[in-house]
C-alpha cells in the first residue's frame, strides 16, 4: 500500500473522523429540540397541497443512523481508510487490500494444493495426459484461463488456433506445448502489399488457396502461375516451397484445410495485403511452473485421445 507523506495523512484522518464526530453531535442536538410524541400541527409549509406534520423522527431511523456511525468506526478501525493507518483486521499486518487478500488465498491454496501440484510436475506429460485426476486439474485451469480465447471445448475460434485437432503452428509435442504455454508466442506474418502490389495479393492468395484444392470462383480473374511464382519469391522462406509450413517458424501449413483466419478469397487477400499479428502470452508468471505442466498435459490430452496415444 502506497504511503501518503505526514501532512495529506493527517488532513485524511482528522476530516473523516471530524465529519464522524460532527454528523454524530448533530444527530443528537437535534433530538433535543424535537417535540414529543405527535402532534396533528403542521410545520406551517405546503408543496403541493403537501403539508408535513411536527412530529419526531421514529426512534427506529434514530438507532439506524447511530448504528452506521458505530459501523463506520469499527470499519476504520479494522481497515485502511484513515491516512496511513493500514488497520488491525487480523490476518493483515501490512493492512487489507485487494491485493494483500489475494495473496494470502494464494498462500492458502499453495499449502493446501502445492504438494499435489509438485507430485504431477514429477511426471512426464504423456503420462498425465493418461491420469484422470491431472486431467481434470488441468481442464479446470484451462477453464479459467485459456477458454476466453480458445473456447470452452477448446476448438478455438477466428483467429485462435484449434487445439483438438492436430494442426500444430510450433508443434505439437509435449516439450513444446509446455513450451508455448510458458513463454508464450509471437506471431509475424509480415504485410505484403508494398512488395508485390494488388494484382500480386490476388494472384497469390488464389495460388495459396489451391494448394489446399479450394477452387476458385469461375468469373475469378486470376493468374495461378504468377502467384506461385511470387510465392516461391517471397513465402516459401517460411512456409516452404511446398507450402506445407515449419514450426520452427510458425508458419502454419497451407495445403490442408485449417484456415486460422478463414479459408475465403478476401480473407487470404486480407492476410497478404496487411499482415497477421497474433499474440499468445505468457502464463510462466501468472501460473507458475506446475500449474503449466498440467495445462501442458490436458492440451496435449486434446489431440491424442483419437490416436489412441
Amino acid at each position: 500500500m502506497t504511503s501518503l507523506t505526514s501532512f495529506w495523512s493527517s488532513y485524511i484522518t482528522l476530516l473523516t473522523l471530524g465529519t464522524i464526530v460532527a454528523v454524530t453531535l448533530l444527530l443528537f442536538a437535534t433530538r433535543k429540540g424535537e417535540r414529543k410524541g405527535s402532534t396533528d400541527q403542521t410545520m406551517g409549509h405546503s408543496f403541493d397541497g403537501i403539508e408535513e406534520y411536527d412530529n419526531p423522527l421514529p426512534k427506529w431511523w434514530f438507532w439506524l443512523f447511530l448504528g452506521t456511525v458505530i459501523f463506520a468506526v469499527g470499519y476504520l478501525a479494522l481497515y485502511p481508510g484513515l491516512g496511513n493507518w493500514k488497520g488491525v483486521l487480523p490476518g493483515y499486518e501490512e493492512g487489507w487490500t485487494g491485493v494483500n487478500q489475494y495473496r494470502k488465498e494464494m498462500a492458502k491454496a499453495e499449502e493446501q494444493y502445492g504438494p499435489l501440484f509438485k507430485k504431477y510436475a514429477a511426471m512426464p506429460i504423456e503420462a498425465l495426459a493418461k491420469d484422470e485426476q491431472a486431467l481434470k486439474m488441468g481442464g479446470r485451469i484451462f477453464a479459467s484461463t485459456c477458454s476466453v480465447c480458445h473456447g470452452s471445448d477448446a476448438k478455438g475460434a477466428h483467429g485462435f488456433p484449434n487445439l483438438t485437432d492436430n494442426d500444430w503452428l510450433y508443434g505439437g509435442e509435449p516439450a513444446t506445448i509446455e513450451t508455448t504455454i510458458m513463454e508464450g508466442r509471437k506471431a509475424a506474418m509480415p504485410a505484403w502489399l508494398d512488395v508485390i502490389g494488388e494484382d500480386g495479393i490476388k494472384n497469390t492468395a488464389a495460388y495459396v488457396r489451391s494448394l489446399s484444392g479450394l477452387k476458385q470462383a469461375e468469373d475469378a480473374r486470376v493468374n495461378l502461375a504468377e502467384g506461385q511464382k511470387i510465392f516461391q519469391s517471397n513465402c516459401a522462406v517460411c512456409h516452404g516451397p511446398e507450402g506445407k509450413g515449419q514450426h520452427a517458424m510458425g508458419a502454419p501449413n497451407l495445403t490442408d484445410s485449417v484456415w486460422l483466419y478463414g479459408s475465403s478469397l478476401t480473407n487470404v487477400q486480407q492476410t497478404l495485403r496487411y499482415g497477421r499479428n497474433g499474440n499468445m502470452p505468457a502464463h510462466k508468471e501468472f501460473l507458475g511452473n506446475d500449474k503449466v505442466h498440467l495445462v501442458a498435459a490436458y492440451v496435449y490430452s486434446l489431440s491424442n485421445k483419437a490416436t489412441g496415444k
